[in-house]
């Protein structure tokens, strides 16, 4: 059976063998190439077994050029000594290693390697000598500087370039400080000032950074794991080779640090070797984040994988079964680019020269120089292709960010989660074409299994059981309603009751977390105002206490040393002054509930309604209008007060003093109510009203002492003999009661909480006035960049939304309502005409409206007259000219003479008149000269007397 494998594996081989003849039978020319790899470490095993297959694949697929490469390959064995000769005085050793040994025995064109960033810093420096280019596909620590080494070139990615993506995990889960485990060496050492400036660009520390040396042993790692197990601090990164790391994460399970609530994030050292590490290695790092190189997928990768899997058995028949990784890819496409980079230069007159020296000291100064160096280099920083890794681009001498995988550790293998980009940032997918933001405490990746097996975000902190408890520093305050701090005589333990601490326990309470805690004073029990709050804040920054609490304002100079939690209480300073009864003895007391705009604008409607009514009875034809003019005033402004049915008799005038009596009903109702409440309200005047009032007079002011109000009031303009402290509340109200011209003060500048607490006992006689300055409240301090910061904030806000803080206000400062003068007390003020703008307008709508319609009724019937008085002259005149055609005279009328038909329009102006007057009968029905036949319709003139417009109405009725 072994026999058959062979022979189906030398089948396999065939056609690259034959490559190679064909090649080699061909006039090419050898260009040799140096390969140095550590072949006994996974990662030097991978590459050698992508090196030959790339060889082989390149010629195959280039088989009519002129060159050809020749791989000279060393071990350097992990020792960097034998990697590379330093000419110095600590190693006295001359032309051993094998750099050298490549250089000056084969006039090797290029080296390829190594594989340790410590290593490759010497052969670049030997590569810079010999102007031989030093290309390395694992060395990716930032001390590799390519401007101090012209001849290095890095076929892999900087460490640095994943920094970015492990800042951007850390702040879309809003952890705030983590810890770095990395290896003692140029690889762990190299990436740790970059991770450290980019986590503080987004406010993220680094409290602690674990160093491991690479040859600790299993008791040492253990040793420093339990260290790790006392901090707070729960999010670990990892920074080191697969050799260590899988040490540390066997031993991390065994103690417990893979259990629920840590988290561990991986760079990509050991995460590009994920796949050939052992199964029980991977199992011992469940739960953890991996930065994953991005490889893209494609059908050549697929066959190349199938391929490099069975020469890896070839190459390495004792060792177990390994999977291709990221740096056998790099390794691939490495030889690639160097063999066409070879091609274009040509390489065929390559020669070495010797450098001029009277006397060899050492063989580093004896290295001859590549003449076809500079232009190699050149070509290989031009070479751009897609190669198996994807976009393989050397031009900045190092290859090119494109994107990173960021995957979870899961089974015995990992699952994706999401992808980063410089472009993108974090995203789920990786063409994302918006760009993340973190409005939200959640990233828009995939869920993450977290170590324990759980899907709940870890909170990255947390007070460690066996460490030490949290200290929390207390001090005596003049209120000890917020805070009363004693000492057990016996135990000598801090006992701390009040306001303060009740919200600080149960905040504490509701923390997802148990966070032991004890109290340690500031000061003396006894002594309330030694040091100021400042000095107790500053506490927390020289890292003597954790947290501090009490009645602790925030301030925008305490910021600069300490971070604060949301404030528990209400804001602002204001005076605590005095009130003296007050009777207002001014006799145009009267006139203050209404404002000077709403006096005329009330007088105006006044008169405008009672010019209004005056008119529509005027139009209706009213006689109890038409009276002598100081007659008429005095039923306008009766009209304004009063509605009477004998006077006002039109239905419109009726509907406009309907509403404006409900508009004199609102007005008169409020005015009273103002009245009474000026007359109440002025009997409790304050005796200052604004803080001015104390500047201009003179007046002492107290402060309770050791508060930054003293420093405010000297901002003011107080002399500072005008200040005077205080310290319990019964030495503000002796100080208030004495007065300021006896010694005592006129007012008391205090913060909101401490004046509440204050009148709540001392109610009577007393009055708040303000707030005159804003502050932000009480809150507790924190050192800067605590953790604990968030998770307490939240609690307290959970604790002042609730029933929980009105509890605690009433265990510890009682009804605060049943005192009227909590709160500033201020005059009833008057009403303005904005105050009844809509009324007024509602009654001026009325008005006018109803006027208008007044005036469009009366002009209609006026005009409906005109017509038929036009209509009966016509008849008129028509009859007499028909009576003069047949000149037949009438009995007791012999014609209309042009005279009579002026008498004529004179009498039916004046019946018309008489009839809207007075509404009565026509003046021709009570004219005794004329008379008219209901039966035959016949009128008989008497006298002679002419025939009136309502004698020729009734005729055509």
């Amino acid at each position: 059976m072994e026999i058959a494998n062979r022979i189906i594996l030398l089948l396999l081989l065939l056609p690259g063998i034959a490559v190679a003849q064909n090649a080699s039978g061909g006039r090419t020319q050898e260009v040799h190439v140096g390969v140095i790899l550590d072949l006994g470490s996974l990662v030097g095993k991978i590459a050698i077994t992508s090196i030959s297959l790339a060889l082989e694949d390149f010629y195959a697929a280039h088989q009519n050029y002129s060159t050809k490469l020749v791989l000279h390959i060393r071990d350097s064995k992990s020792d960097d000594v034998q990697a590379a000769s330093q000419a110095s005085t600590k190693y006295v050793f001359v032309c051993c290693s094998a750099a050298l040994d490549l250089l000056e025995n084969y006039n090797v064109e290029t080296i390829i390697g190594p594989e340790k960033s410590s290593q490759a810093i010497f052969i670049s420096e030997l590569g810079t000598k010999s102007h031989v280019p030093v290309i390395s596909f694992t060395a990716t620590s930032p001390t590799l500087s390519t401007s101090s080494l012209p001849y290095f070139v890095r076929a892999t990615l900087n460490d640095s370039a994943q920094v970015s993506c492990i800042a951007s995990i850390i702040k879309a889960y809003g952890w705030r400080k983590v810890i770095s485990i990395y290896e003692d060496s140029e690889y762990g050492r190299g990436i740790i000032s970059y991770l450290v400036d980019v986590l503080q660009e987004v406010n993220v520390q680094v409290p602690y950074r674990s160093v491991i040396p690479p040859s600790a042993t299993s008791e040492q790692i253990t040793k420093e794991l339990y260290k790790l197990m006392t901090m707070q601090t729960r999010v670990y990164i990892v920074h080191m080779s697969s050799m260590l790391a899988s040490t540390l994460f066997l031993k991390a399970k065994e103690i417990g640090m893979m259990e629920k609530g840590h988290v561990w994030i991986i760079t990509g050292g050991v995460t590009n070797l994920i796949d050939s590490l052992h199964p029980s290695v991977v199992e011992s790092m469940n739960g953890a984040l991996g930065v994953h190189f991005y490889v893209p997928k494609s059908t050549e990768l697929d066959n190349f994988t199938t391929r490099w899997n069975m020469r890896y058995r070839i190459d390495n028949p004792t060792d177990p079964p390994s999977k291709l990784s990221i740096f056998g890819l790099w390794s691939y496409d490495t030889i690639w680019a160097v063999a066409q980079a070879a091609e274009k230069v040509g390489l065929a007159n390559a020669t070495f020269r010797k450098p001029i020296s009277k006397q060899k000291t050492t063989d580093l100064e004896t290295l001859e120089t590549s003449s076809n160096g500079p232009e190699l280099l050149k070509e290989i920083m031009q070479s751009k292709f897609i190669g198996l890794s994807g976009r393989f681009d050397l031009s900045d001498r190092q290859l090119v960010v494109s994107a990173f995988q960021i995957i979870n550790i899961f089974g015995r293998g990992w699952r994706e989660i999401g992808y980063w980009s410089a472009q993108n940032g974090l995203s789920r997918k990786l063409n994302q074409s918006q760009p993340t933001t973190y409005s939200t405490s959640m990233p828009d990746l995939n869920p993450v299994i977290w170590p324990g097996e759980t899907t709940d975000i870890p909170k990255g902190f947390e007070v460690p059981a066996s460490g030490k408890k949290l200290q929390v520093g207390v001090r005596p305050s003049g209120y000890q309603q917020f805070i009363k701090v004693e000492k057990d005589q016996i135990t000598g333990a801090t006992k701390a009751t009040g306001l303060s601490v009740d919200v600080f326990e149960e905040a504490v309470k509701i923390l997802p977390y148990a966070v032991p805690f004890e109290y340690i004073l500031f000061g003396s029990p006894e002594d309330t105002s030694s040091r100021s709050y400042d000095d107790f804040v500053y506490q927390v920054h020289l890292k003597i206490y954790d947290i501090v609490i009490g009645d602790i304002t925030i301030r925008y100079n305490r910021t600069f040393y300490a971070d604060f939690t949301v404030p528990y209480t209400e804001s602002g300073i204001a005076m605590v002054v005095p009130v003296r009864d007050s009777i207002n003895k001014n006799t145009w007391i009267f006139l203050k509930p209404l404002t000077p705009g709403m006096w005329l604008g009330s007088i105006a409607f006044f008169i405008y309604t009672g010019v209004v009514v005056f008119s529509l009875e005027f139009l209706g034809n009213n006689q109890n209008v038409r009276r002598p003019i100081p007659r008429q005033l005095g039923i306008l402004i009766f009209f304004s007060l009063f509605e009477e049915k004998e006077i006002v008799e039109r239905f419109l005038s009726r509907i406009v003093l309907i509403v404006w009596l409900c508009f004199l009903l609102v007005v008169t109702s409020s005015y009273t109510a103002n009245l009474s409440s000026m007359l109440t309200v002025q009997q409790l005047h304050p005796t200052v009203n604004d803080i001015q009032e104390l500047l201009k007079s003179g007046e002492n002011v107290g402060y309770h002492r050791g508060s930054y109000v003293k420093g405010l009031l000297e901002e003011l303009g107080f002399e500072r003999s005008k200040i005077k402290p205080y310290d319990t509340p019964d030495d503000f109200h002796n100080a208030l009661s004495t007065g300021s011209s006896n010694g005592g003060i006129a007012a008391l500048v205090h913060e909101v909480p401490y004046i509440k607490l204050f009148l709540a006992n001392h109610c009577k006689g007393y009055t708040m006035v303000g707030p005159i300055y804003k502050a932000a409240g009480f809150g507790y301090a924190l050192a800067k960049g605590n953790p604990l910061l968030s998770d307490i904030s939240k609690a307290i806000l959970n604790v002042t939304g609730g029933d929980t803080i009105l509890q605690i206000e009433k265990k510890w400062i009682g009804y605060q309502n049943d005192c009227q003068n909590v709160g500033p007390i201020t005059g009833s003020s008057s009403l303005t005409f904005d105050n009844f703008r809509e009324l007024f307008i509602l009654t001026g709508a009325a008005s006018t409206s109803s006027l208008l319609i007044a005036l469009v009724i009366y002009a209609y019937k006026k005009q409906h007259r005109s017509t038929e008085v036009i209509e009966v002259d016509r008849t008129q005149v028509e009859e007499n000219r028909a009576n003069e055609d047949k000149n037949e005279p009438q009995e007791g009328n012999q014609g209309v003479a042009p005279e009579d038909h002026v008498q004529f329009r004179r009498d039916r102006e004046e019946n018309d008149q008489l009839h809207e007057q007075t509404g009565s009968e026509r003046v021709g029905d009570r004219n005794p000269h004329t008379s008219t036949d209901a039966c035959n319709g016949s009128v008989a003139s008497h006298r002679g007397e002419p025939i009136t417009v309502l004698q020729a109405e009734s005729i055509r009725s």
